[in-house]
């Protein structure tokens, strides 16, 4: 199995590299004991040990970036703790959400933990319909966050098994052959920690939610990512 799964690499330097997850893979063995995990081949394409600098879920595609050494794994930790760096989702929700606002909303930072502070900026992208694509800002890291926040909204990511709604879900596996959830991490940006260069990496749309969204019926300009090409 592992060797019929490759990551896409989106970023490398010294320090760094950044992938295209896709949905469905666990970022590492503590939240699962899948076979392969991103984890592994990530250290597979640099050919040398790397470290999670951050998560994404399981379900969720997209940006997803390793430090090569602890030294540059605790750098970007601090980053991420002072709300340095800026992350950029897309979800398809049901609905229509206000054109722009805030969640301030506490969640669980971990499984089963206590609520903490949670804020994410949200933007509605394009409606088609009752359905919404829309762009998330998290400036927190909270379990599920967007998810959570978006549901809290009342407008749950469409796809969603913990928080959305399994009519919904099932009528977009049915008739636009939706089989994920429809959460996207579309760019990750920072100031290098050891360049001091400002850092934007993008991932395009993988074609397992941006087949859908186009049956659907939202527009190239909807879906595009600035900076890269659709993957075909």
């Amino acid at each position: 199995m592992a060797d019929a799964i490759d990551l896409t690499l989106l970023y490398r330097d010294d320090r760094l590299a950044c992938f295209a997850k896709p949905s469905g893979l666990l970022v590492h063995r503590g939240w699962g004991d899948d076979e392969v995990v991103a984890l592994d081949l990530a250290r597979r394409a640099v050919g040398a040990r790397v470290h999670p600098v951050h998560r994404l879920d399981r379900a969720t595609s997209g940006a997803l970036l390793f430090a090569l050494d602890p030294e540059s794994a605790a750098a970007m930790g601090r980053l991420f703790e002072a709300g340095l760096v800026h992350k950029t989702y897309l979800a398809l929700v049901r609905g229509v959400p206000p054109e722009a606002g805030v969640v301030d909303h506490p969640v669980p930072k971990t499984e089963g933990g206590a609520r903490v502070p949670a804020v994410t900026a949200f933007r509605r992208r394009h409606v088609v319909d009752r359905w919404s694509l829309v762009e998330a800002r998290p400036a927190t890291g909270r379990l599920h966050q967007i998810r959570r926040h978006l549901k809290h909204l009342g407008h749950p990511i469409v796809g969603d098994v913990n928080y959305g709604r399994g009519e919904i879900n099932r009528l977009f596996r049915e008739r636009f052959g939706l089989r994920r959830l429809a959460l996207h991490a579309v760019e990750i940006s920072f100031e290098h920690p050891f360049t001091g260069v400002v850092t934007t990496i993008a991932a395009a749309m993988p074609e397992d939610l941006r087949g859908p969204l186009e049956r659907i019926g939202f527009p190239e300009e909807a879906l595009r990512t600035p900076g890269v090409s659709p993957v075909t």
